[in-house]
């Protein structure tokens, strides 16, 4: 593609970004299309031979992106800001926690808030099932799935844009972050490679996310109403949702985005509060003490095991999944939490980020995870068991089933998962056109409707091609490269901030900069 033809066009793009992501983004979309039953084999054999070869290295680079931020957070560069010394955060703390929390985790919180406790708690990677251990056990597993590991990945890459973009005004893209490495060299070709990783991972990352949103709508909708649960189903559905995700973009960021996430987040709570006070509130007190000490007992023992004699494949449908999941969702996090923590020092963004959050994340599955071991150790829980085994998008509200006012709770669990949807698609928009824009901020309108329409696509060809499974291998694939990016920008920070005493900028002054301002 011509840059200057895409300038007549209106368009703001990378023209080597953007057209290397969008035909490798077109191109599975048209083999999964077109070759249904190929895609299949293909994807299972693809994810057979990442996790064989390659799911130490997943291990081992997320446990060093959580040991790096922990060791930011305490070392001498922590009272370096994101932006000038004289920068104040553009929110307040309420506002910058409540946006953390609703940026990070989003559908998947609702898709496994039951089924994943209650799998591990049937069927654990080692140990027997079905017990008071294995109780305990699959509360640390959920704890550790979605805990410290998942927002160490996001501050890496939210510190990394963030530094780099509003201390010494490069531009807000992954490829800022190989300026004390290679210096000008991230204009050519290797910063177009990150970027486009960086596409990449954001696309199938938010692919998963509607994929596994739109199956927990239909399954809702199904008890509710009796809408058939079939895939055809799911794809009429992704369709009616992106085209809500297109509207949302057309109306803005500030009209649209702000107003969902504000109801998703009071909807989520409201959910989780009603659980907590019609189910067995004094056990939740009790089971949320024990599984968050529990946790921080075997964090160090859980971030390293490989399970090498037993429990492969277990490890490799929870564990490996959800740290490619985290990796290739983090671009968009990561922008996202960068673009609301200017002004904020890198102790802040690193303590906010990793320990709110995560608090917040363990009373949740603490509240619906326990809560709904709790009915199956007990008996009347059987049909919660049996709906994760077969079904997990259905766990949810069999257990909502147990409780008063079902058609409410369950109305109300569909309209939060929608929210999420629509969200995660136009935030996940939003950040894949300001990487293919070169960091602009103020691109037109249709490039993020393209993104837009293209994550609704991807996530229905995945569907189409295998469901959960190809939704999985997706993610797997496109994070392993983005995992040694990730690795590299760790030292680029450290570089970079081993620079500060070189100030006002060891950068070259003379380098193009980004373009537009963070949001205050």
């Amino acid at each position: 593609m011509n840059q200057d033809w895409m300038e007549r066009l209106g368009l703001k793009v990378n023209t080597t970004v953007f057209g290397t992501s969008a035909v490798l983004i077109l191109s599975v979309v048209a083999f999964g299309a077109l070759c249904t039953t190929t895609a299949k084999t293909v994807f299972q054999s693809v994810q057979s031979s990442i996790i064989r070869n390659a799911g130490w290295f997943y291990i081992l680079g997320v446990a060093s992106f959580l040991f790096f931020v922990l060791g930011l957070l305490v070392s001498p560069y922590g009272h370096v800001k994101l932006g000038p010394d004289d920068a104040d955060p553009d929110y307040s703390y309420p506002s910058w926690f409540a946006m953390l929390f609703s940026a990070g985790m989003g559908i998947g919180l609702l898709f496994y808030s039951v089924a994943e406790p209650v799998l591990h708690y049937a069927e654990p990677p080692v140990g027997t099932g079905e017990t008071a251990a294995a109780a305990h056990q699959a509360m640390r597993i959920t704890f550790f799935h979605w805990g410290f590991h998942a927002w160490a990945i996001y501050i890496v890459v939210g510190l990394s844009l963030g530094y780099f973009a509003y201390r010494h005004d490069l531009p807000l893209t992954l490829r800022s972050s190989l300026y004390p490495l290679i210096g000008d060299r991230i204009y050519g070709l290797i910063g177009d490679a990150v970027d486009t990783f960086a596409v990449l991972g954001t696309m199938f990352g938010v692919a998963t996310s509607l994929g596994l949103g739109v199956m927990q709508v239909n399954a809702g909708l199904h008890g509710l109403i009796g809408l058939p649960d079939t895939t055809g189903v799911q794809l009429l559905l992704i369709a009616i949702i992106t085209s809500l995700s297109t509207i949302t973009v057309l109306l803005g960021l500030d009209t649209g985005m702000r107003r969902l996430s504000e109801m998703n987040l009071g909807l989520g709570l409201l959910l989780v509060l009603f659980l907590f006070v019609m189910g067995p509130t004094v056990f939740l007190l009790n089971s949320l003490v024990q599984n968050m000490g529990g946790y921080l007992q075997h964090l160090i023992s859980m971030t390293f095991r490989t399970y090498p004699f037993q429990g492969g494949e277990w490890k490799s449908n929870w564990t490996l999944f959800y740290w490619s999941w985290w990796i290739a969702w983090s671009p968009f996090v990561g922008m996202f939490i960068a673009r609301i923590s200017r002004g904020r020092t890198i102790r802040e963004f690193i303590g906010g980020v990793l320990f709110v959050p995560t608090v917040v994340t363990a009373l949740w599955f603490t509240t619906f995870g326990d809560t709904a071991i709790r009915l199956v150790r007990r008996g009347p829980g059987q049909d919660v068991l049996a709906a994760a085994q077969t079904s997990i998008p259905t766990a949810l509200f069999t257990l909502l089933e147990h409780y008063p006012w079902t058609a409410a709770s369950s109305g109300v669990a569909i309209l939060v998962v929608i929210a999420f949807f629509v969200t995660s698609a136009v935030s996940g928009s939003v950040v894949m056109d300001i990487l293919t824009a070169g960091g602009q901020l103020d691109a037109p309108v249709v490039q993020r409707v393209f993104w837009t329409i293209a994550a609704g696509a991807v996530a229905a060809v995945l569907l189409l091609a295998g469901g959960l499974d190809a939704l999985q291998t997706a993610t797997i694939t496109t994070a392993l490269p983005f995992t040694a990016v990730l690795l590299v920008a760790c030292y680029g920070v450290m570089q970079g901030l081993r620079g500060e005493d070189r100030a006002p900028s060891f950068l070259n002054p003379s380098a193009p900069r980004s373009e537009g301002t963070p949001p205050g």
